[in-house]
């Protein structure tokens, strides 16, 4: 571990204050509104910063350096969920039934203060900064696809993002130096059509719980019968809808659920055999349906160079022990979309342990996290860049 002469410049009693300033003020997904205007405002506070808007709630800034060089991106995210906040914290949520309960709050803070200091590096910059607040990613499609599609990122070297979660030691930096990351997330929404009847006379209908109970009991041998062990692949119904009265069968149900995958292949594999359980279930039955599948983020596999760059950073910066071997985590994050740009590397920042204090998981209505955990995230992005563009 090294003291770099820059840490002075990190603003981290400035940084919590962005925190809990954005925490008590969150935004779901594509209406980020005030919370992409505080941002700008705070961008145009530091100086030589360039600002634009790739969409109506994201917020990218661009640094030139001194000298000519590689450009790379670093991401945070910035919106919340629909989530009512159960924490007690004195900055808790003023938006009643959204709640910054993934951490997305100490990512934008975390980014602010990385691109203040940046900013303030700039003679030393051989290359570009750019910094993206990133809209939506809790809701499908996800932000990053819109960002990558407004065309207003070019000539990438490489991409790096984090995430703080909790049941990891506060301030760990935890790098996956090759492969993949996070799993791939997709889903899928079914109507079964059937057709309704007296409960006393059901040879009469077409019972549509019965289809639907068939369909998801054969969804549950996806993973065990027809997917490699090795891999990580999950098929979760998350929900299942039918009926209003104990003595009628219903005209339809609807099924939704979910998809984890980490290989592109398995991914079509099991959306293939999803669909075809589906069709031949409802043959049988004599039902008909509407099946919505939607191929939503694929799995984040960070590239071995910048990887190690990154861990190289991080191992230069703070004590070898708050650098452990990372794991892949079985959640997904749109941040794959980068992956059209450039080389990604996507690390996870810990949070907290139960053992520390701080035992709810992401998206808890009492999720909490170790403020102290920010700093380490500051030091090793601003590392991982002056490196890359030395």
């Amino acid at each position: 571990m090294e003291t770099q002469p820059w840490f002075k410049l990190i603003p981290q009693e400035q940084m919590i204050k962005w925190r809990r300033y954005f925490h008590a003020h969150p935004e779901l997904s594509f209406k980020e509104n005030k919370t992409s205007k505080e941002i700008t405002q705070i961008l145009a506070s530091f100086d030589q910063i360039t600002i634009t808007h790739p969409t109506p709630t994201s917020v990218l800034g661009t640094i030139k350096g001194a000298y000519p060089g590689k450009k790379i991106l670093l991401r945070a995210d910035i919106d919340a969920l629909p989530v009512k906040e159960e924490t007690g914290l004195d900055f808790a949520s003023q938006n009643d039934g959204v709640m910054h309960a993934c951490g997305h709050d100490t990512h934008t803070a975390i980014l602010l203060a990385t691109t203040k200091v940046l900013t303030q590096l700039r003679s030393q910059l051989h290359g570009t900064v750019q910094v993206i607040f990133q809209h939506a990613e809790e809701q499908v499609p996800g932000g990053a696809k819109e960002i990558v599609a407004s065309g207003q990122l070019h000539n990438l070297d490489a991409v790096i993002g984090l995430h703080i979660m909790t049941g990891l030691k506060a301030g760990t930096v935890n790098i996956v130096t090759d492969g993949p990351v996070t799993t791939g997330a997709d889903a899928f929404d079914l109507t079964i059509q059937g057709k309704g009847s007296h409960g006393s006379m059901p040879q009469e209908g077409i019972d549509p719980i019965t289809v639907g109970t068939e369909i998801i009991n054969q969804l549950h041998t996806i993973t065990s019968r027809f997917t490699p062990p090795k891999d990580l692949n999950v098929v979760t119904v998350g929900k299942f809808h039918s009926g209003v009265a104990v003595n009628v069968l219903p005209d339809t149900a609807t099924i939704g659920g979910s998809v984890r995958t980490i290989d592109e292949d398995t991914r079509q594999a099991i959306a293939n055999r999803i669909k075809k359980i589906v069709k031949n279930t409802c043959d049988t039955y004599g039902a008909s349906y509407q099946l919505d599948y939607q191929f939503a983020y694929a799995a984040v596999i960070n590239d071995p160079k910048i990887a190690s760059l990154v861990k190289r950073c991080a191992l230069k910066v703070l004590p070898k022990e708050m650098v452990p071997a990372g794991t892949m985590m079985s959640a997904s994050e749109d941040f794959s979309a980068y992956g059209k740009l450039a080389p990604l590397c996507f690390f996870l920042l810990g949070g907290g342990t139960e053992e520390e204090g701080y035992p709810y998981s992401n998206h808890s209505p009492k999720f909490i996290i170790a403020e102290d955990a920010l700093l380490n995230g500051v030091k090793t992005e601003v590392e991982s860049v002056l490196e890359f563009l030395s």
